[in-house]
């Protein structure tokens, strides 16, 4: 049941962080018929990655190495594992009950 609407043109964008902003700004179905999208697979895609500066304590950093170093694993790579399964668990929490931890 596709319709026949008229789309809006895609403008061209000077880098990501303009187009970023446009499409939080708007309807994608006034640019794209959705009704004929395929599914893709990307498997070598990699995530952006942004470096950070954390400040943590000594001891939290070296009980971190130890740990890492037990799984023959660079710290670092350990402590985004700890985040991502942290996220992933908190994202499953109702919302009411990370409200009452906080």
């Amino acid at each position: 049941m596709s319709r026949n609407v008229r789309r809006k043109a895609l403008p061209r964008f000077g880098n990501e962080e303009e187009e970023r902003a446009f499409w939080a700004a708007q309807d994608s179905t006034e640019y794209i018929d959705w009704s004929k999208g395929e599914r893709i697979a990307l498997p070598n895609l990699r995530p952006s990655l942004k470096t950070i500066s954390l400040r943590l304590p000594e001891a939290t950093i070296t009980e971190l190495k130890m740990l890492a170093n037990r799984r023959d694993v660079p710290y670092q790579s350990l402590l985004k594992v700890f985040l991502s399964e942290r996220i992933a668990q908190e994202r499953r929490l109702p919302s009411s009950a990370s409200k009452k931890r906080a």
